[in-house]
């Protein structure tokens, strides 16, 4: 199973960003699917957490300017980011717990991807 991230890049404090994150491979289902992120010299940080049933949780630190959805069809997970501000500068990382069957699954990680917010 792979996941790719895309849609990060530069922008301006106050703008939006959309980061989505697809999954292909062995998958039997998917169950919960996060973005996380890590800013240079900090821990990585949970960000965003949407299960399988389309419930979404967030700290914090994005509630009301972030917000997670997922096409099961797809296999993939978005991530609209609103109101951003230089604080929100990280590598972006999705997570996704992937079953493989009714029996097994993993925990897979995306790549990252860079989202910079210019002051």
């Amino acid at each position: 199973v792979q996941l790719q991230a895309s849609g990060g890049g530069l922008v301006q404090a106050g703008g939006s960003l959309r980061l989505a994150c697809a999954a292909s491979g062995r998958i039997f289902s998917i169950k919960d699917m996060k973005w996380y992120r890590q800013a240079p010299g900090k821990q990585r940080e949970l960000v965003a957490t949407i299960t399988s049933g389309g419930m979404t949780n967030y700290p914090d630190s994005v509630k009301g300017r972030f917000t997670i959805s997922r096409d099961n069809a797809k296999n993939t997970v978005y991530l609209q980011m609103n109101s951003l501000k230089p604080e929100d500068t990280a590598v972006y990382y999705c997570n996704a717990y992937v079953n493989h069957n009714r029996w097994i699954g993993s925990d897979y990680w995306g790549q990252g991807t860079l989202v910079t917010v210019s002051s």
